[in-house]
């Protein structure tokens, strides 16, 4: 096996041989395959031998671009030049602002004056100095005066800095140049530089760059004369955020060694899904790091447990680490400044400004040099990550938005992802500030799948891997056969917890959401360490309910303060009150050793920051202080809280813990704070969560049950969105209350339509049915995947022939031939012989195709019946580089574009389209962010639209024909 080669960094210099006259200089690795250099050290040749310091052999790179007047030259090396090939890194370009000097530059390469053994070997060297931004102006080049003198000329009047053009000028990490002429005189310290700002203009370069990466170069950063000190700290402050994000615990594997029981945040969590919410037709899902890719801002709703703090966790380690992926290559190399709420109010600290935001995550780094966050704010170099704005509570959130609001407005260019649950917030709360809201769907069942694999493959590190293996397939066939079961384990959390109590009561699960927190709370406080035969190790031994007892005080205490996160102190006051009426416990220890129990085996509680703990999932605190709130007797307490949305969860969970005195106490509550409610919205929320509670119930008198069904009568049918949502929450309960479809009013009848959708199935198909036949099919017609496929077709889309439909499956694939419909969306993989077996039948007149990464090209279309194909549309088709059978569309007149490559070989083949009249890009993806149109200038009357593009050449010649949305500038 090979070893590894360094990493790559504009601080690694490399050596440039032309054998063809023997000259070496030096150059800097612009990516793990190219290198740039001076255009004088390779004269006129076409190859040029590249030596990389860790690397034996040297390697042939072929010259790619050349210019002897700006004298610069970049070269490709096919095989790559650092070990694995493949290396995501690019250079960070550096452009310095203003006129001031600029001390603390570095000049590397491999100059004549570090030879040894006669002059056969290299070495490297280093020196520092100061740029002079006003010392070559009229000559357009940039000046470097070295801090003292290099060494002592030699005896024929040389440079002893001969063989240093082409290497890298540095500010930290930041390439502003390359070395190209050490002018005589001065005592060879003034240096003569090309800027690669001049290089990066040039666009013969860019063009010969793109081609032989494939990716762009990256933007221009500015400099200050605080860089010298900011950019190691960056590196500093990006190790530290990768050591606190970059790997999580993962529920029931925490008996494994600490290795096992924690995950790259590579795994798992990269697989959820979201949609956009807001008007228009119900979103297409997509995974969240597509969404984020081109949204600058986004607020992110999740339910508890859904994975938003996990995702922002994954955004901060892999942007400081500069390893997103294609699609968010733009985040690579900001700097990540995580926001947790929830520990700022454990705190009770303000809002930070910026020159807080480094330390409010508790990171393990020195303190920031002064100004540094602001300079990286103002460079609109930072990713803003605040995490939990449902932790802060119902009278602080606009002290929150104001917060948020100011810091953006100030800071314009940040990019920020806000995390809160669902209803905690109103719709378009941040939309002033361009934020757009993002809603995490639930895992769906390949999801779930790909899940339980990477727990089981976790699970046989430490464990019988025969038996585990054949857990994990009776837990799959479980999920398969099991709607109920796959519903509840459609979060990160849930699906992690399941897995664990199938393994631990070899196969056999809970029926109810309660009843899995319940058996998992169990699991963990009692039946693990017996399992392990683990006999009090830290000398006391406590029961599942004396476990339950301490902890559930923790979490009230929690809960009342509305608080995720406590001290030692305060968790001892709490113990030292408990205590003594606990004598058993009291006896094996004190209240400190008691506390060191808790947190080394409940596996409960976890060390957040030093010296502040949490538990481990926020579900678990509120099952515990519903607990405690029902055992005391408080559920008047808790009914006080009953319009704060922190407290909804609490009061869901303690229906579960009620007797049969307490349940109806509780339900009428809800129901008397529901009826008190002059907003709708809220009114709606309190009867839902009352009907919810009351499911909990055995048996409750008719008379409750009866005032539940008359409060969800009275809010049906909804008129908001979020009563709507709320109403959602009840699932199949809700049907029967809902109006017969010619007795809507015209305002509740989306809202109606979103409620029946988000039941589904054949429960919710009679009544989709009926507004079909009232009239309502077309707004029916995007909730297909939610019915069951071929009853839906034949009761809903049949009434809408000219409808356009979206396929989300094969199984709704499979119905095309049947339908008398012409206009298509098809999403999802899907091969070319199933989209010509069941689209065959078909006339098409209008077809889309969305996130397809089976398709290489277009040549199902020559097959298909497309005389009248008037509308194409091509979205997030990653694999998908060949278009050439788009010239053979006869009647095609406009063509969408949305995540697809828009480089010139792509607009070549649009132009040789014959009728097109109009071309939309949305996001198009370019390797620079520059979007050439003159392939299409000989289009007639085309017209364009483009949305998200910053910079375009050639548009002139399109006039008003050219319509530019959203630009980023």
């Amino acid at each position: 096996m090979t070893a590894p080669g360094p990493r790559p960094s504009v601080r690694l210099p490399v050596a440039v041989h032309a054998e063809e006259h023997g000259q070496q200089g030096s150059g800097v690795l612009l990516t793990a395959d190219t290198v740039l250099t001076c255009a004088h050290v390779l004269r006129a040749a076409y190859t040029a031998w590249v030596s990389v310091p860790g690397r034996a052999e040297r390697v042939l790179c072929q010259v790619i671009w050349s210019d002897q007047r700006l004298d610069a030259a970049l070269l490709h090396a096919p095989e790559g030049l650092v070990l694995p090939p493949g290396d995501p890194y690019r250079a960070r370009i550096s452009l310095l602002a203003g006129d001031r000097p600029l001390p603390g530059c570095e000049i590397l390469g491999y100059p004549r004056v570090q030879r040894y053994e006669q002059g056969r070997k290299l070495e490297s060297d280093q020196y520092r100095g100061t740029l002079l931004p006003l010392a070559g102006l009229v000559r357009r080049t940039m000046v470097l005066e070295l801090d003292v003198p290099p060494a002592t000329e030699p005896a024929d009047g040389s440079s002893p800095l001969a063989g240093l053009s082409g290497g890298p000028v540095v500010a930290g990490d930041g390439l502003l140049g390359i070395v190209r002429e050490v002018p005589r005189g001065r005592g060879h310290r003034r240096v003569e530089c090309v800027p690669l700002s001049a290089v990066a203009a040039r666009a013969d370069f860019l063009l010969a760059f793109t081609q032989a990466t494939g990716r762009g170069v990256p933007s221009i950063t500015t400099l200050t004369r605080h860089s010298s000190v900011d950019s190691p700290y960056e590196q500093e402050y990006g190790e530290a955020v990768g050591a606190a994000y970059r790997r999580t615990k993962v529920f029931g594997l925490d008996e494994l060694d600490r290795r096992s029981s924690t995950w790259d945040l590579d795994t798992a969590y990269l697989t959820l899904e979201a949609a956009a919410k807001g008007p228009g037709p119900a979103p297409v899902p997509q995974r969240v790091d597509d969404l984020l890719a081109t949204r600058p801002r986004v607020l992110l709703r999740g339910d508890a447990g859904a994975g938003k703090t996990t995702l922002l966790w994954w955004l901060a380690a892999h942007a400081a680490a500069g390893t997103l992926g294609a699609g968010l290559a733009e985040l690579n190399g900001l700097v990540p400044f995580v926001v947790p709420l929830r520990t700022l109010r454990s705190h009770g600290s303000a809002f930070p400004t910026p020159s807080e935001l480094p330390r409010v995550a508790g990171l393990t780094v020195d303190p920031a040099p002064d100004g540094w966050a602001g300079r990286v704010l103002a460079a609109g170099r930072a990713l803003l990550l605040v995490d939990g704005l449902d932790e802060v509570p119902q009278e602080d959130r606009e002290a929150a938005h104001a917060w948020l609001s100011g810091l953006l407005a100030r800071y314009p260019r940040t990019r920020c992802v806000a995390t809160v649950r669902p209803l905690a917030v109103g719709p378009g709360w941040l939309d002033a500030e361009g934020f757009e809201e993002l809603a995490l769907l639930p895992m769906r069942d390949r999801d779930i799948q790909e899940f339980v694999a990477a727990w089981h493959d976790a699970a046989r590190l430490d464990g019988d891997a025969a038996y585990l293996t054949a857990l994990e397939r009776d837990l799959v066939a479980q999920f398969r056969h099991s709607p109920v079961l796959a519903d509840l384990a459609r979060t990160p959390l849930l699906c992690a917890v399941v897995c664990a109590l199938h393994r631990l009561r070899d196969g056999f699960l809970p029926e109810t959401r309660w009843a899995l927190y319940d058996s998992a709370l169990r699991m963990l406080l009692g039946t693990r360490d017996a399992r392990r035969r683990v006999d009090a190790p830290d000398g006391i031994r406590m029961s599942v309910e004396e476990h339950q007892e301490l902890l559930q005080r923790l979490a009230a205490r929690l809960v009342r303060a509305g608080q995720t996160e406590f001290t030692r102190d305060q968790a001892l006051h709490q113990l030292d009150r408990a205590l003594p009426g606990m004598p058993r416990v009291r006896d094996q220890g004190t209240a400190e050793e008691v506390l060191t129990h808790l947190l080394n085996r409940s596996g409960l509680l976890q060390e957040r920051t030093d010296g502040v703990y949490q538990f481990t999932h926020r579900t678990f605190q509120d099952f515990l202080a519903a607990k405690e709130f029902v055992e005391d007797d408080l559920v008047a307490e808790l009914l006080r809280h009953a319009h704060d949305q922190q407290w909804h969860d609490v009061l869901l969970l303690a229906a579960g813990h009620c007797t049969r005195r307490d349940l109806p106490v509780l339900v009428e509550g809800l129901l008397a704070a529901g009826a008190a409610a002059d907003k709708p919205n809220i009114r709606t929320g309190l009867f839902v969560l009352a009907a919810l509670c009351s499911r909990h119930a055995t048996w409750l008198t008719g008379a409750v049950y009866g005032g539940v069904e008359a409060a969800i009568a009275s809010v049906v049918p909804p008129v908001t969105p979020v009563q709507a949502d709320h109403l959602k929450r009840l699932g199949g309960y809700v049907l029967p209350f809902l109006p017969a479809p010619e007795e809507l009013p015209p305002e509740s009848v989306n809202r109606v339509l979103e409620v029946v959708a988000s039941i589904g199935g054949p429960a919710a198909l009679p009544y989709a049915e009926s507004m079909a036949r009232a009239g309502h099919a077309r707004r029916l017609v995007q909730d297909w995947r939610r019915y069951p496929a071929e009853a839906f077709a034949r009761g809903v889309l049949s009434r809408v022939p000219d409808a356009r439909l979206t396929v989300h499956d094969r199984d709704q694939l499979r119905h095309l031939r049947h339908m008398p419909h012409t206009r298509f969306f098809v999403i999802g993989d899907h091969g070319a012989s199933e989209l010509a077996e069941n689209l065959g039948p078909c006339r098409i007149t209008e077809l889309a195709l969305a996130g397809n990464s089976l398709l290489s090209d277009l040549a199902v279309l020559r097959g298909l019946d497309t005389r009248a194909l008037g509308r194409l549309g091509l979205q997030s088709c990653g694999s998908l580089t060949d278009l050439s059978a788009l010239d053979s569309l006869p009647a095609l007149t406009h063509l969408d574009l949305t995540l697809m490559p828009a480089d010139g070989p792509v607009l070549e083949t649009v132009a040789r389209i014959p009728g097109l009249r109009e071309l939309s890009l949305e996001h198009p993806r370019l390797h620079d962010g520059r979007l050439d149109l003159t392939p299409l200038h000989g289009v007639p009357g085309l017209r364009v639209r483009v949305m998200d593009v910053r910079a375009i050449v050639g548009g002139a010649a399109f006039g008003d024909r050219l319509i530019e949305d959203d630009n980023v500038g």
